[in-house]
């Protein structure tokens, strides 16, 4: 389970891990509720590395990373329980991007 993956790998390796259980992915409302847990968890994290309230001493050692993993496994366990392919999903929002949003930012001299 390293290297580079595709998000299509992404999916089967959760999908397979979860498939190990008889009780399956959660219901798509609990794994929203998660996702809104995972969220506030990293947003805890961010306010802590770089806004003005710090950890207290006895406080557990997070990060950022870890945050974000947790937040891209719940959301591959709401697509995967909705038979979403996320890979053609980013696909879909990069061309939205690329066509509706092209001329929204200045770009810099070397961009194309």
């Amino acid at each position: 389970m390293s290297g580079q993956k595709t998000i299509k790998q992404i999916q089967g390796e959760v999908d397979a891990y979860i498939g190990q259980f008889k009780e399956g992915y959660f219901t798509p409302m609990e794994l929203v509720a998660r996702l809104t847990e995972e969220l506030g968890e990293l947003s805890r994290e961010v306010m802590h590395e770089f806004g003005p309230k710090k950890k207290k001493e006895d406080e557990q050692d997070n990060s950022i990373g870890a945050e974000l993993g947790d937040l891209l496994f719940v959301m591959t366990c709401l697509a995967n329980s909705l038979d979403i392919d996320l890979q053609e999903e980013h696909d879909k929002v990069l061309q939205k991007f690329n066509s509706r949003d092209k001329d929204r930012w200045t770009r810099k001299e070397d961009a194309k």
